[in-house]
Formats: structure tokens, C-alpha cells, sequence
């Protein structure tokens, strides 16, 4: 496989297409190694529009989606990050290029030790990546400038609304089966948040997620 070919073939076909226009964000993608992040099995698939597996039976997202989530973000280079679900390490390394500091929470072992493993062997030095659940937020180094969820949210866990700063942006795809929002929020006062629906989608719920009431007759 011609990895450069490759990369340029997704970031053109895939990404590009899905409204990916910011150039900075798109010169990210050539600058992070993205087969540098996926489990050698899998390398041949690491520019290809699919979920690909990893340990603990979670997955990385499409390479565009974690794009479109990137450039919706506008992180500038003084802000803190939260991630909710380290994975491979490949969304926190694309964050940590963005921002000042990234602390990355996996509930998974394997996936702290696999994401840990892969920002230090890039050269990503301001990821720290810690186990925990984070399902409902974290307050350990709260309130942050950015927080990604890099799962699924059937509902939106107040706690993690609180965790924002002012002006603070948080991106999460929100919802249940059939289909869910990726959305960005923005904190804009101490009680008020401004919500943009950015595209449908569905991702796997992360683990311990907050479930919404169930009615009962």
C-alpha cells in the first residue's frame, strides 16, 4: 500500500467532501500518523471510512467524523481539553496539536495502556492519559475550554455541562437507535449553552452512560 497515496486519497474523498475546509485541520491529518495509532492487525484499514476495532471490543471512529468534530471545535492553543475515551490515542494526539494540554479518561486498562503507549512513541508530549469513568464527567482539573466525548450519549449528564468554562465548547454525539446528533455545545453564561446540531450519525454509547428516565404505565 502506498501510504501516502492513501492518506491523500482519504483526506480528499472522505474528509474534504464532508465539509472539512479548514486547512489547518486538514494538515493535521498528514502531520499525525494515523496508521501509527491502529492495532497492527488492522493497518491495511487505517485510512478506510469504517469503525475500526480495538482492544476491549471498543472502535475508532471514522476518520471523518474525528475531522468534522476537530474543525467544529476552533481549539486555540491556550485551552485545556477533556477527553471521555481515550481509545487509541489518535483523537488525544490530534486535540494535544490543537491545545496547550490534553487528559485523556478510558474506563478500558488496555485501551489507557494502548493510548499511552502510542502518543509517547509520536512524540505527543502534552497528553496525559488516566483510567476512569468519566461517563458523567470529571472533575479533576475542571473546568476545561474543550471537552470530546468519543462516544455515545444517549442523554447529556449535567455534571459534564458544569465542567465547561465560560465560552467553553463541548462536542458529543447525543441521542439514541436509529440516530444520534453530533453536537457542539457552547457555554455562553453560567446557566445557558448554545447547541448546534453539526450531523446525524450513530456511535456505540460509552460505557455507563447515562440512560434516559424509561416511562412506566
Amino acid at each position: 500500500m502506498n501510504t501516502e497515496q492513501a492518506r491523500f486519497n482519504m483526506i480528499e474523498q472522505q474528509i474534504r467532501p464532508w465539509d472539512v475546509l479548514d486547512q489547518d485541520v486538514l494538515n493535521l491529518l498528514s502531520i499525525v500518523k494515523r496508521e501509527n495509532f491502529v492495532p497492527a492487525a488492522y493497518k491495511n484499514l487505517a485510512f478506510a471510512d469504517l469503525e475500526i476495532p480495538l482492544p476491549a471490543g471498543q472502535k475508532m471512529l471514522q476518520p471523518r467524523l474525528e475531522a468534522r468534530i476537530l474543525q467544529e471545535l476552533g481549539i486555540k492553543k491556550h485551552e485545556s481539553v477533556l477527553e471521555i475515551g481515550a481509545g487509541s490515542g489518535y483523537m488525544s494526539a490530534l486535540l494535544a496539536h490543537r491545545g496547550r494540554h490534553v487528559l485523556a479518561v478510558d474506563i478500558k486498562p488496555e485501551l489507557v495502556a494502548l493510548s499511552r503507549e502510542n502518543v509517547s512513541q509520536n512524540g505527543v508530549t502534552n497528553v496525559e492519559v488516566v483510567e476512569g469513568d468519566a461517563a458523567r464527567g470529571w472533575s479533576n482539573g475542571a473546568p476545561f475550554d474543550v471537552i470530546v466525548v468519543s462516544g455515545g450519549l444517549p442523554v447529556l449528564p449535567q455534571d459534564l455541562l458544569g465542567q465547561l468554562k465560560v465560552g467553553g465548547r463541548l462536542a458529543a454525539f447525543v441521542g439514541v437507535l436509529p440516530v444520534q446528533k453530533a453536537q457542539i455545545i457552547t457555554r455562553v453564561g453560567e446557566t445557558e449553552y448554545k447547541i448546534d446540531d453539526v450531523f446525524e450519525t450513530y456511535v456505540e454509547p460509552l460505557i455507563n452512560a447515562v440512560q434516559p428516565p424509561q416511562f412506566k404505565f
